[in-house]
């Protein structure tokens, strides 16, 4: 298929950059959102992309965007959402933190907390708050993925099912439309299971671009969890859960 020269730049940057909101596009190619719509419709038809709320990526359910372009995506909604979800936490709270760009971000906005219990599965909130002296920072054992210090696997599992703790902050790869929870790694996804049934009160952290992203395994349901922070209003079916499920939502803006 041979595709206009517009859609080709659309397509690298996609490659080169990983998820891209419509706004980006907007100012790259100084075109209308109408515009970008109708382009990345055509692209999502040839196969090429996959369109969620707000923006796009290339096509897969298969294997995540590469951990470098993660940590530049959606910075300032990250930072955002990092802030709400710190101030939620009370000191002397005990907590996990899981695998996620965003949950990295939380940690950092964790550090002028007093007393903190922690316990991940994350090598770089490890790094980032062990240098705190009053925090109890625990570090789960098993499997180190290479591609972006996240620890895996049963005996991760096994680990983190010791413990029960106040809270649980938690990242994501997609959210479908009928509310499943999604990642890529089955390993990782029965690490967040076994967080998910160990903590008294679970904080969601998600950017707009989560919504009706698609990863082919299922972590959970948006119903098991109690406060959704995230950047923007998720679509009208994952409120009607939001509702139904009584879950606290935040929406943060810059």
């Amino acid at each position: 298929m041979k595709l206009a020269p517009r859609l080709q730049a659309m397509l690298k940057h996609l490659k080169e950059q990983g998820y891209t909101s419509i706004d980006t596009f907007v100012d790259k190619f100084s075109v209308t959102p109408q515009t970008v719509r109708r382009d990345l419709n055509q692209l999502e038809a040839a196969g090429l992309i996959q369109r969620f709320h707000g923006g796009a990526e290339l096509q897969s359910n298969t294997v995540n965007t590469e951990y470098s372009s993660r940590l530049s995506q959606n910075q300032t909604a990250k930072e955002t959402i990092a802030k709400k979800v710190a101030q939620m936490i009370p000191d002397g709270a005990s907590l996990f933190i899981n695998i996620g760009t965003t949950t990295e971000v939380v940690a950092q906005h964790l550090r002028d907390h007093k007393h903190l219990q922690i316990v991940t599965n994350n090598i770089h909130v490890a790094a980032n708050l062990a240098g705190k002296e009053d925090f109890s920072v625990i570090i789960a054992g098993g499997e180190v993925r290479h591609s972006d210090g996240g620890i895996i696997g049963e005996a991760t599992s096994d680990f983190i099912k010791q413990f029960q703790m106040d809270f649980a902050i938690i990242g994501i790869s997609g959210i479908s439309e009928e509310g499943a929870l999604l990642d890529f790694d089955f390993k990782e996804v029965k690490v967040s299971q076994a967080i998910l049934d160990n903590a008294n009160t679970i904080i969601l952290v998600a950017d707009h671009s989560k919504f009706g992203r698609r990863a082919m395994v299922k972590q959970g349901e948006l119903a098991q969890i109690d406060v959704l922070v995230t950047d923007a209003q998720p679509p009208a079916s994952l409120q009607s859960i939001i509702k139904e499920h009584d879950i606290e939502l935040h929406v943060v803006s810059p």
